[in-house]
C-alpha cells in the first residue's frame, strides 16, 4: 500500500505554507490554479525558488542526491531525494516535499 502523497497533496501543502491562495483547479502539468495564475514548483524552477527563498530552506546538494532541511534547520525532518537523470527536478520536488511538511503543520 503506497501511503506516500500524491503531487496534488503536496502542491495544495505547499501553496499553504507559501501562504499562496488556490482554487482547487488542478492539472497535473500546470499545477493549481492561483491568484497569479498556475503554480507548479514540481515543474518550474521559478516557483520552486520562490518556495525556497520565502520558506528559508536550506539546500545541499551532492552529485548522488539533494537534501533540504526546513526553515534554518528547525524542521525535524531533511528530505532526500537522488538525483538521477534530472538533479534539478530532483531539487524541486525535494524543497516541495519540504514545504509540504511545513503546510501540513500550519493551522
Amino acid at each position: 500500500m503506497n501511503t506516500s502523497p500524491t503531487d496534488r497533496e503536496l502542491l495544495e501543502a505547499a501553496a499553504k505554507a507559501a501562504g499562496k491562495e488556490h482554487y482547487g483547479e488542478y492539472g497535473p502539468h500546470a499545477g493549481l490554479k492561483t491568484t497569479g495564475g498556475w503554480w507548479n514548483p514540481l515543474v518550474n524552477s521559478g516557483d520552486a525558488f520562490e518556495l525556497y527563498v520565502k520558506l528559508r530552506l536550506t539546500v545541499n546538494c551532492s552529485y548522488d542526491d539533494v537534501a533540504i532541511c526546513g526553515q534554518e534547520f528547525t524542521q525535524k525532518e531533511v528530505f532526500i531525494e537522488r538525483n538521477g537523470e534530472d538533479p534539478l527536478a530532483a531539487t524541486r520536488r525535494a524543497i516541495v516535499r519540504s514545504a509540504a511538511a511545513i503546510g501540513k503543520e500550519m493551522k
